[in-house]
């Protein structure tokens, strides 16, 4: 997300190390956390310390706590009012939309439990070796849209209405004059599998929903205060995978899918530490002059 910028030349901003951009990249996507799982639901304004003493708990440093929230108001999400010596942020209606938005995304999402009916959504699309940069642009979008491919200059998905966004990227990237598009069901040559495999890199996502097992099973969370860190830190990770896995049904995925059983864990926990979590943001709201 948003993080510190390097410059070169006259009157160009000072170099940002590399720890400071990794910093405040955390900062800003911690607080989005913080607004839509606390902030949201509450739906009153907060003031600047508890957003810092939050972050803090997570070795946010104050100043990077400060220009996330700063950048959040840039971007429209949060308006500021001031009492005294004391700043306090309110959610706009933008930024309430877009957590609204989210939250729908995070809640709803769940790995291998997508009905399907066996179609294909293949996109054929010839970019030259020569454009390097645009070639990896549409790599990197076609794929955080959860396409896979199978081979060079082929992209396909098992959710054929990704196709509108689909059509929205190379519309983006004025590829629409080298692209076609099919609705299909694979045939009786070669092995879905295998081009499953080829596609994706399903181990990769295994390892990161297995460490997140790993992480989130058999917490202690009977104190509000450790509920509100172990309920941040679950929402936080957990908003990864749906950028992570590309959603493939039930059917395409291997047996015993570690997806699934996070899936179920994140849930669990989330209902599980939910009232305690929501306890803990009281007292820390309370804690406030």
């Amino acid at each position: 997300m948003g993080s510190g910028a390097t410059g070169s030349g006259r009157g160009a901003r000072p170099k940002v190390t590399r720890r400071r951009e990794v910093s405040d990249a955390s900062a800003r996507s911690l607080l989005t956390t913080v607004l839509g799982e606390y902030v949201l639901p509450h739906g009153e304004p907060v003031w600047t310390q508890t957003i810092v003493d939050v972050l803090g708990r997570f070795d946010i440093e104050e100043k990077s706590a400060r220009q996330a929230l700063a950048r959040v108001a840039a971007e429209g999400w949060l308006s500021s009012e001031r009492v005294g010596r004391r700043v306090r942020w309110a959610l706009t209606p933008p930024g309430r939309r877009l957590l609204v938005e989210g939250a729908e995304r995070i809640y709803g999402f769940g790995s291998g439990n997508h009905q399907w009916d066996g179609r294909w959504l293949v996109v054929m699309v010839s970019v030259p070796e020569t454009k390097r940069e645009l070639r990896h642009r549409l790599r990197t979008r076609l794929s955080w849209a959860g396409f896979g491919s199978p081979e060079p200059g082929v992209w396909v998905s098992p959710h054929v209405g990704a196709e509108v966004e689909a059509k929205s990227i190379l519309e983006d990237l004025a590829l629409t004059s080298e692209v076609m598009s099919f609705i299909a069901t694979y045939g009786a040559l070669g092995d879905v599998q295998r081009m499953v495999a080829a596609a994706w890199d399903l181990q990769e996502v295994a390892e990161r929903y297995e460490s997140f097992i790993d992480q989130f099973s058999g917490l202690d969370t009977k104190s509000p205060e450790s509920a509100l860190l172990a309920q941040t830190r679950l929402v936080h990770e957990w908003r990864r995978f749906p950028f992570l896995d590309p959603q493939l049904p039930g059917e395409l995925l291997p047996a015993k899918w570690s997806g699934s059983r996070a899936t179920q864990l994140f849930h669990d926990n989330h209902a599980a530490w939910r009232d305690h979590a929501q306890r803990g943001w009281r007292e820390l709201l309370a804690q406030q002059p």
